[in-house]
């Protein structure tokens, strides 16, 4: 499709939004930059452009039906629902309604290597993003993980590799978006707020691989009993990683040791030791980061170098400082229950607990299952304290301390922890009501702790 002046719908108006307006000014589209709030000026919203950008019209508030009889296109920003009314209103009129992945794939060069699943896909992005700059001179790492793919993709050349953490959201809206390589990381439940469904938010995960041809590659947690029956749904070749049972063809990781085994041989890859993340799930990012690098043809060696360099990623258990003897860690990026617990098994101290926050009709059971022996202390905040109280409680757990916000929690448990603790932000829920995002709360958290006293 030829968007030169095409009129152009934009929904959304945060980073996603503004990159996509970027792109269709500079191809030359007509663009309606559209926000439901009402209480947003122009002026503001159009002071986060970082270029300018001729023919935009800004709109707030109600989408009229004489403006969606102006458009050509309608693009979705991820933190806009397909079942929106204006949405529905636009697709009721015939109108295209795209993404800005879906944007950028019609415009991108080279190749994509595009990781979804739960949880670990910033981790795994972030990986396999450095493993490939240390083999080819153009790549570029967008999505989820921060960097708007349409304000990067009119770089990307015809050698071009970009990496992308794409959520379900984005792949609600996609069309024609088909990577070389496809990773699925795990799914458990999360977004049921806005997928409903199981089955609804397994089959949006799916979509990444729906356009995989036999000369594309899927990468699949064996693990996992819904992303291991995905083999059965995609004509790529199909790469598997574990990270409980040895595979006879695939990665897995047994005995401190993460080996790939193919065609009757085994071959070393990486022992846990020579890395500096945590945790048997991080051991599964490095083997999908590894599945998807070599699969597009980055040496041993290279890949080596770089897992033993990688440190973690900023939110994702995340070391902070120590304090009197005390270790503090940020897994702010740990939103929902399933993310929490690896953040919990990856500790190796007594550890005292910041949870809560937005309540995505999450349910907390196993989370509080997996404290064991070792969480000693659950500090509380946030819209669903309370549910999670309960929940606790029911599990015979109540070493339970309510805040009022994230500095009295900090204070909380540097009150209480002892030298050889471990204090993990891990809330298991979204930030939003609280927070900016999860990158706020976890900066904040950082903030807070360094200005403890030594």
């Amino acid at each position: 499709m030829d968007l030169k002046n095409k009129t152009v719908l934009v929904a959304g108006t945060g980073i996603s939004g503004i990159g996509a307006t970027e792109l269709l000014g500079a191809v030359g589209a007509k663009v309606v930059l559209y926000d439901s709030n009402e209480a947003l000026k122009e002026e503001e919203i159009l002071s986060r452009l970082d270029r300018p950008v001729d023919n935009v019209k800004v709109i707030t508030g109600e989408l009229l039906p004489e403006v969606m009889a102006t458009l050509d296109l309608a693009v979705l920003s991820p933190g806009v629902p397909v079942d929106a009314p204006f949405v529905k209103a636009m697709a009721s009129r015939g109108i295209k309604i795209w993404g800005e992945i879906e944007l950028a794939w019609h415009y991108g060069k080279g190749i994509v290597a595009a990781i979804t699943g739960t949880n670990g896909k910033t981790t795994t992005t972030a990986l396999t993003g450095q493993i490939m700059e240390a083999w080819r001179p153009s790549v570029f790492v967008v999505g989820n993980i921060g960097n708007s793919y349409t304000q990067r993709v009119l770089e990307t050349k015809d050698d071009s590799v970009t990496v992308a953490e794409i959520s379900s959201f984005q792949l609600e809206t996609i069309e024609n978006f088909h990577p070389h390589v496809s990773a699925v990381l795990n799914i458990t439940p999360d977004h049921l707020n806005r997928h409903h469904t199981m089955e609804c938010y397994i089959e949006t995960k799916k979509r990444i691989f729906e356009n995989a041809t036999e000369d594309d590659f899927v990468v699949l947690n064996y693990d996992d009993d819904v992303t291991r029956t995905m083999a059965g749904d995609t004509k790529a070749k199909v790469i598997f990683f574990s990270g409980r049972r040895e595979l006879t063809e695939g990665y897995y990781f047994k005995n401190h040791e993460i080996i790939y085994a193919h065609n009757g041989e085994k071959s070393h890859i990486c022992y846990d030791s020579d890395l500096n993340i945590l945790g048997l799930h991080n051991m599964e990012n490095v083997m999908a980061a590894v599945a998807i690098t070599a699969s597009l043809g980055v040496p041993q060696d290279v890949i080596f170098k770089v897992l033993t360099q990688f440190k973690a990623v900023e939110h994702r258990i995340e070391f902070v400082a120590e304090k009197k003897g005390v270790a503090y860690y940020n897994d702010s990026k740990g939103t929902n229950p399933d993310a929490a617990i690896k953040a919990v098994e990856a500790m190796v101290r007594p550890t005292l607990l910041i949870g809560g926050g937005y309540d995505k009709q999450s349910e907390y059971d196993q989370w509080i299952e997996s404290f064991g022996d070792k969480v000693h202390l659950l500090v509380l905040l946030g819209q669903t304290a309370d549910k999670i109280e309960a929940c606790a409680r029911k599990h015979g757990f109540d070493q339970i301390v309510k805040a009022d916000s994230l500095e009295e929690a900090v204070k909380i448990c540097a009150g209480r922890a002892r030298p050889g603790d471990a204090v993990l932000l891990s809330p298991a829920c979204a930030s939003w009501g609280m927070f900016k995002n999860y990158e706020e709360r976890g900066r904040l958290f950082k903030d807070y702790v360094n200005q403890l006293e030594d």
